[in-house]
């Protein structure tokens, strides 16, 4: 994505930041209040964006979001049983956008490069 993007990854992961935060928001004031519609468009919005950015932990978690309020519209029954994935939606956030942060930041320490042998540190993350 970084490469495809080039300079505008740096401006639309500010998107993400913005939009996500106020997704996670969305979601949780509609599981507060029991707004089972209120639950669609905001982790529809997480799960599109974050997988985008290749952040399929947080996509998934807000696609069984999305698919139970969906189910739950139809129903007509307020999906209780996703209080813990959305409990867990905000430091889900949290953690992708800070490495996502850390992938943009130029000062941020980078895997080594081609012709640099790699130390016991980076084993396992090549």
């Amino acid at each position: 994505m970084r490469a495809e993007l080039g300079a505008n990854f740096v401006r639309i992961l500010g998107y993400f930041r913005e939009d996500g935060a106020k997704a996670v928001a969305q979601i949780e004031e509609a599981m507060h209040n029991k707004d089972t519609a209120a639950l669609v468009i905001p982790s529809h919005t997480i799960k599109s964006e974050a997988r985008q950015f290749g952040a399929e932990l947080l996509g998934q978690l807000a696609e069984e979001i999305e698919f139970a309020a969906r189910s739950a519209l139809e129903s007509q029954l307020f999906p209780d049983h996703m209080l813990p994935h959305v409990a867990r939606l905000r430091p889900t956030y949290d953690e992708t956008i800070a490495r996502l942060e850390k992938e943009t930041n130029p000062l941020a320490t980078r895997r080594p490069s081609f012709g640099r042998a790699a130390s016991n540190q980076d084993f396992g993350r090549l």
